[in-house]
């Protein structure tokens, strides 16, 4: 998948979130990242509130910290599980 930058598109990194929301599901590790990405992104790029039809809807931006807790969280559980075990035994110590 393409790489969110400065010149992305609302449409793409909208786009690029859904697509990489099921980073869980999938187990990757490169989806978790872009998905951090596009969150990002959303939150520099979404207003912080918008008037539609004389009511004003107001965006709560910690939705979008958590989800990259969460996402953050996921990689980091990924790269302990990925490490190779070290087992120490003092089965023949006296020999």
């Amino acid at each position: 998948m393409p790489s969110l930058t400065s010149s992305s598109t609302l449409a793409q990194i909208k786009a690029a979130y859904a697509d990489n929301a099921s980073y869980i599901e999938d187990g990757s590790a490169t989806k978790a990242r872009a998905f951090i990405t596009a969150c990002r992104l959303l939150i520099c790029q979404l207003p912080a509130k918008v008037l539609k039809g004389g009511s004003e809807v107001d965006l709560d931006v910690r939705l979008l910290a958590d989800q990259i807790a969460d996402a953050q969280a996921f990689l980091t559980q990924a790269a302990v599980a990925s490490r190779p075990v070290k087992v120490f035994s003092i089965e023949n110590f006296r020999d």
